[in-house]
């Protein structure tokens, strides 16, 4: 589901940009003279976006331009953090691993992910498991979600993950340390009758 929204956003996004890169080089085009549609608001050099009785109506406030110029400069820096979360990855594509030469390797992110995600899963109480991996890939985190049976012990299976999955990921890896976030989640089931 996160890479519909992702995929949603993204195309969002760049139909903002596309519509705000047309209008403003609309409006430039009317300023330099070229030729506009007749339906345009701005339609010669001599036209403006704020005509000189806008622009003295609030001269007398002189909070009012400094205003807009902060409102303005928020929303141009909100709208470049936007754009560059769009390009950040949320789930990392590879982990360097320590391969004794000084060298390296990388390991497929997506590779160490199922591993763990398999490894998780067959731990008592769990019914299924997810694993994503985040960070950098020289020192990356994992984020696991564990959907626990309704007989299970969350606290041994944590343990268990801790020892045994996370443990043999961190090692076979070569990583000094893989912090993890575990979130856990009981399976829906039907009250069981007891007679």
């Amino acid at each position: 589901m996160t890479a519909v929204l992702s995929t949603v956003n993204r195309v969002l996004l760049g139909l903002a940009g596309l519509l705000l890169i047309c209008g403003g080089g609309a409006v430039l085009a009317a300023g330099l003279g070229f030729s506009v549609p007749s339906w345009w608001p701005w339609d010669g050099k001599t036209d403006v976006l704020l005509s000189r009785a806008d622009r003295d109506r609030w001269r007398a406030d002189g909070w009012w331009w400094p205003t807009v110029i902060v409102v303005l400069a928020v929303l141009v820096v909100l709208a470049l953090w936007w754009f560059f979360a769009q390009l950040r990855r949320a789930r990392l594509a590879e982990v360097l691993v320590e391969s004794g030469d000084g060298e390296g390797a990388l390991l497929r992110g997506r590779a160490l992910e199922d591993v763990l995600a398999g490894e998780a899963g067959t731990l008592d109480g769990v019914s299924r498991a997810q694993v994503m991996l985040v960070g950098r890939r020289s020192s990356p985190q994992a984020r696991i979600r564990l959907l626990m049976e309704p007989h299970a012990a969350p606290g041994e299976a944590l343990g268990r993950l801790t020892d045994e999955a996370l443990a043999h990921a961190r090692d076979s890896a070569g990583l000094a340390q893989l912090p993890a976030e575990v979130r856990l989640r009981a399976v829906k089931h039907r009250a069981e009758r007891v007679s």
